[in-house]
């Protein structure tokens, strides 16, 4: 490969395995006897969906596996592409007998564009290979997830990354003419985070950075190289979790103003909206709860409104929810109920139902007391029974506590109503 055509193609993109013996990593899927060699060893292959982290080799072992089983291949990216574009692989395909078609990021198609691939992966016409950074449980329907593998892929361990540099050292042109030498490691595989395509990316940018003739590799070079280029915001590393860190708690924190700015950050740096949206459902539940019920339906709303339209338009709904949100007035007591009943069943155990709450189905149950004496509340003035539902080990166990909110101050005086007939105090 010549000099220019090396400065043209990125290093990552240069060193990309061609085949199974080439491919560092995953051992568990592509090692001797494991189930993706074999499967290409067979000629048995199956729609399949590659899970991981960016950078493992998702976009990789498709080319490969296309290419090891001598079938058409055809790729798109789900940002890029829409149903047209399915529709034409499909014919071309169709024409074909057989592909491989790859979705990269399958997890951005909507529900429609997903659909339209289900005919032709039911009838063989394509072997669908998607790759996805979120959970195909959440992100992929149920009628095209059940049509395909799922198989789990890791991010690279420091022995794999340094695997991956030295192959890189050893086989790429240029960097043997640069003279390079690894002096220390830890920089460089701490800020990959487990990405094969990073480590080459930022060892291209070092090397490019140093001056001819000193180019050995030391952590505080890559350091102070990589700081002067790094992102402002990068979804798969340590910035991700710290803003999203400080998204959740602007908002619990019921300051609107520090929320949409994060959300500003996170929309701006690439995050998925899915992804935002889904952690806005989980806090309407764990930190607004019953003290605004209202804040679940718009999470909700939210979530669906953004599956729906995607960016950039659903920036605008992201932001109404986000400063719903915030400015609502916050409990966690359904939080902490749930917490202390899963502790408490933990350490009880299994206890045994009451039998006066109990269902009676046959003759035999009703004989030896199923359901006896169960007091149906609305025959009860105030559509209230004065029993109890609990096992007797754990009677009179107060779990749930509403917060001291209007909402569940209402709640707090009705239990308290309650609580004082079953128990008289």
């Amino acid at each position: 490969m010549s000099a220019a055509i090396n400065n043209n193609i990125p290093l990552a993109e240069r060193m990309r395995p061609r085949n199974l013996d080439e491919f560092i990593g995953q051992q568990h899927l592509v090692g001797p006897g494991k189930v993706l060699r074999n499967m290409i060893e067979n000629r048995q292959l199956q729609s399949l969906l590659f899970w991981g982290p960016p950078g493992v080799g998702k976009t990789t072992l498709a080319q490969i596996i296309a290419h090891q089983m001598d079938m058409p291949y055809f790729q798109l990216s789900a940002i890029e592409s829409g149903v047209k574009e399915v529709r034409g692989v499909i014919e071309l395909s169709r024409k074909a007998g057989k592909a491989v078609l790859f979705i990269d990021e399958i997890h951005r198609f909507n529900k429609a564009q997903q659909d339209s691939l289900l005919g032709a992966v039911e009838k063989g016409i394509i072997t669908l290979i998607g790759a996805t950074t979120e959970n195909p449980s959440f992100e992929v329907i149920s009628a095209l997830l059940s049509r395909c593998q799922v198989y789990i892929l890791e991010a690279f361990t420091a022995d794999d990354l340094k695997q991956i540099v030295n192959r890189a050292l050893e086989q790429d042109e240029w960097l043997r003419n640069q003279g390079v030498t690894m002096k220390e490691w830890e920089a460089l595989i701490q800020l990959s985070g487990g990405d094969g395509r990073r480590i080459l990316n930022l060892l291209e940018l070092v090397v490019q950075s140093l001056p001819a003739h000193q180019r050995d590799i030391t952590n505080n070079k890559v350091q102070q190289i990589v700081q002067r280029k790094m992102a402002l915001y990068d979804k798969s590393g340590e910035q991700h979790y710290d803003i999203i860190s400080a998204f959740i708690k602007s908002i619990r924190g019921s300051d609107p103003n520090a929320a949409v700015y994060y959300l500003a950050r996170m929309i701006e740096g690439g995050e998925d909206p899915k992804f935002i949206a889904r952690r806005l459902l989980i806090l309407a539940s764990e930190d607004i709860g019953n003290a605004n019920p209202n804040a679940l339906l718009l999470a909700t709303s939210c979530f669906q409104a953004v599956e729906m339209i995607g960016y950039p338009e659903c920036r605008i709904i992201l932001s109404q929810a986000v400063t719903y949100l915030a400015s609502s007035v916050k409990s966690n007591a359904a939080y902490m109920a749930i917490n202390d009943a899963q502790a408490l069943v933990k350490q009880t155990g299994d206890l045994p139902v009451p039998l006066h709450i109990r269902n009676a189905p046959t003759k035999l149950m009703k004989e030896i007391g199923y359901g006896d004496n169960y007091k149906y509340a609305h025959d009860y003035p105030g559509n209230f029974a004065a029993q109890e539902f609990m096992p007797d080990q754990v009677a009179g166990l107060q779990l749930y506590n509403p917060g001291d909110n209007a909402a569940e101050q209402r709640q707090r005086e009705y239990l308290r109503h309650c609580w004082k007939e079953k128990y008289g105090y």
